[in-house]
């Protein structure tokens, strides 16, 4: 393996993490890492005071701490490809900013990884502290993905994984608009495994994961990475048009041999579902070409307006040949 600054890199994207991010570092911090460790926080325009939170620990944690401030908010993947570009260990893992995944399970899932020799390792857990919708839509989005993504049975797709940074330098070559870092996960390995972590109750507030955004997770899972929702719609259509043609027979024999009836009630019936099987498929084709236009017309992945590390904001590189990603070369007083 190529050598590393640290042994682990924790990246944490941030979204109105303030009255949680300081007690999350102070843990993590405090952990004894063999090489050690660094965090990487990443703001996601986060409206609150989130990131004059951020940039105060970076003067009193015990640990290398680096900044990354978005330009605006991106959503939580996009942010956390921006971290993963940051960070600078030989393993990487990925948690969310809510301390509901305890700081001490960072180290026995990083050590899980190392004794496994796989190259990347899912958390999933006994039982899980989220609202009934949104585990009903986790289980959904999973099985959805056993599907599309070819993924390994019984792997929970959870935001607590640990990384190879040989699985991180390829993830983070993805340049399009839309990441879904499981999917790129699962492109680039199948050397996976899980493990099995505590679950704690919300700290302070609530999911910033609304209805909407599972939704738009969701199509960036089903739609980014895969085909099969053009197959389904051909599928679909074939099994319509055979459906039809058969219909098509019957009428014409009871046309033919019986009294044919008024028909209204069914025609109309046939004419509303044909026509929304129609738009489903339209719409699905539209959702594959919109986000190639997005795509081919540069739609930025993230805009990093600073990167700060130690307490000195460094101007973010310039950007990269063919990353897809607009970085903002701006310097604080």
């Amino acid at each position: 393996m190529t050598r590393h600054d640290f042994t682990l890199s924790i990246v944490i994207p941030v979204y109105n993490g303030a009255d949680t991010v300081a007690e999350l570092v102070g843990a993590l911090a405090a952990l004894d890492i063999e090489g050690g460790h660094e965090i990487v926080l990443v703001n996601d325009g986060s409206p609150d005071n989130s990131l004059a939170v951020c940039r105060a620990l970076i003067r009193n944690c015990a640990v290398p701490l680096t900044v990354v401030n978005l330009a605006r908010n991106f959503g939580e993947h996009n942010a956390v490809m921006a971290g993963l570009r940051e960070a600078r260990g030989a393993w990487v893992i990925t948690m969310d900013d809510d301390l509901q995944n305890p700081p001490s399970e960072v180290v026995r899932l990083l050590e899980y990884a190392r004794a496994s020799g796989k190259e990347a390792i899912y958390t999933w857990y006994g039982s899980k502290e989220h609202a009934a919708w949104r585990n009903l839509g986790s289980r959904f989005t999973n099985k959805v993905a056993g599907f599309v993504l070819d993924k390994p049975q019984g792997l929970y797709l959870s935001s607590f994984r640990c990384l190879s940074a040989f699985v991180v330098e390829h993830v983070t070559r993805y340049a399009g608009p839309f990441p879904y870092i499981d999917g790129l996960v699962l492109q680039v390995t199948q050397s996976i495994d899980r493990v099995e972590v505590k679950h704690l109750p919300r700290a302070e507030g609530r999911s910033n994961y609304t209805l909407r955004r599972l939704i738009r997770l969701w199509l960036n899972m089903f739609v980014n990475f895969s085909v099969m929702p053009l197959r389904l719609s051909t599928l679909t259509g074939l099994a319509i048009s055979v459906f039809g043609g058969v219909a098509t027979v019957l009428v014409l024999i009871e046309a033919m041999y019986y009294s044919t009836p008024p028909g209204w009630g069914s025609i109309m019936a046939a004419v509303l579902l044909l026509s929304g099987v129609q738009l489903l498929i339209l719409g699905i084709v539209g959702e594959y070409l919109g986000r190639l236009y997005l795509t081919i017309n540069g739609k930025p992945q993230s805009i990093v307006a600073t990167v700060e590390r130690a307490g000195a904001a460094q101007a973010p590189a310039p950007t990269e040949t063919g990353a897809g990603i607009e970085r903002l070369a701006s310097r604080r007083a």
